[in-house]
């Protein structure tokens, strides 16, 4: 049975190996783990499709493989085989401990190719003609009748050709010696992709605006001890920022669409991504329904997803879908940036560090803390009149946060 890269949500077409749990041979169980995939937004772990031995991996560590791609193969009659593959390291010590009879040294001898092996793995960098538009598939070649001890020097030399292509970088102009020189990881290298992809794909603008922060400080100051009591968490800015975004989309849905083809989906529901430090690098999980939801369990919701990501535990479902995107670099020390898109998006705010300035208020100078604001958001969907509207209907409400509990 064939193990095929499995659909890993929306936008994502490729993936990449970055390890294999099993090694040719192996016994699998139904729903073992396989082959860890990654992209730019997950890492997963590929499930047997079938209770077997495997039998082949089409793909190594490193290589690039398209949604629906065959990686490997399962076989389901090979069940018996599974433990003399097992014992398979046996085979060599066995004839190095039986050297005695002379005539036996001949077999010995003619099982040289088992050294001679590891050139079988030379073919692997050729793409295998079945997969279409793959990038980088190669092929393990299979057989039977092959003795375990040739397959487990066919798999060592296709680890060995595997290391070249997924670890060395390339080099542009020479290295000083004191210089230290690391390969981006696949999720690294995905990761680049597709923010360049995003760059050249959309006509993306930035425009910036900034907030009086003494109200929602204020106010959460004046009920911080009353909702952690109630709710058992700390409210924070975010769920603010995060209902201003909402009210502010309904009166601007170019911010809260997609484009697709020659069309323009206008989201009519908000499930905002909210980016969160993961184990792995920054990710964005989607907080569904936001506009149903209070502060509390938005904040709760978000604390939930957080976890999960430092614990590198979301899953796919949690990650795609999103419609509107929000990001705060101000908990790093940020004062400002343009946040990139995250496609299929059409909108993503960027939050940032809270600063006191001298500020005029009325005719007298004053103390306030600021924040600057920043509405990254693609201009074939969103004008800029549109984009500062947005964004002036974002400060307002942070500056007057009644305005969201009234939902005005």
């Amino acid at each position: 049975m064939d193990l095929v890269v499995p659909k890993l949500g929306e936008s994502i077409t490729e993936a990449t190996i970055s390890k294999w749990l099993k090694n040719i041979g192996d016994a699998v169980a139904i729903d073992e783990p396989l082959v860890e995939l990654e992209t730019d937004k997950v890492s997963i772990a590929v499930p047997a499709p079938a209770a077997g031995v495997l039998t082949a991996q089409n793909a190594g560590v490193g290589d690039t493989v398209n949604i629906g791609a065959v990686i490997g193969s399962v076989d389901e009659n090979a069940k018996a085989a599974a433990k003399p593959v097992e014992a398979a390291p046996v085979t060599a010590p066995a004839a190095a401990r039986e050297p005695k009879p002379a005539a036996e040294a001949k077999p010995v001898a003619e099982a040289k190719p088992v050294a001679e092996a590891k050139p079988v793995a030379a073919p692997r960098p050729v793409a295998a003609p079945a997969t279409a538009g793959s990038h980088a598939v190669s092929e393990v070649p299979r057989s039977k009748t092959l003795p375990p001890s040739v397959r487990q020097a066919m798999r060592e030399g296709a680890s060995h050709s595997d290391a070249p292509r997924a670890k060395a970088p390339v080099m542009y102009g020479p290295v000083d010696a004191r210089d230290e020189v690391v390969a981006m990881t696949p999720l690294r290298r995905r990761i680049a992709e597709r923010l360049v992809e995003a760059q050249q794909t959309a006509a993306i603008l930035t425009t910036f605006n900034e907030v009086d922060m003494t109200e929602a400080m204020s106010l959460r100051a004046r009920f911080q001890d009353d909702f952690v009591k109630k709710h058992g968490l700390k409210l924070g800015f975010m769920s603010f920022f995060v209902k201003a975004c909402v009210e502010a989309a309904k009166l601007y849905p170019g911010v809260n669409a997609e484009v697709q083809g020659t069309n323009v989906v206008y989201k009519k529901h908000y499930d905002f991504g909210i980016a969160v430090g993961g184990g792995k690098g920054l990710v964005v999980p989607v907080v569904r329904n936001v506009d149903q939801r209070g502060f509390a369990d938005i904040e709760k919701e978000i604390g939930r997803l957080a976890d999960r990501a430092k614990k590198n535990q979301l899953t796919l479902e949690e990650l795609q879908g999103g419609t509107f995107s929000i990001s705060n670099g101000g908990i790093y020390g940020s004062m400002m940036s343009t946040p990139l898109l995250n496609m299929p998006q059409t909108g993503i705010l960027g939050m940032h560090n809270i600063m006191k300035r001298p500020i005029a208020v009325g005719d007298e100078v004053k103390l306030r803390p600021m924040m600057y604001i920043a509405l990254s958001y693609d201009h074939r969907v969103v004008d800029g009149r549109e984009a500062v509207q947005f964004l002036v209907g974002v400060k307002e409400r942070i500056e007057n946060p009644e305005r969201l509990l009234l939902e005005v």
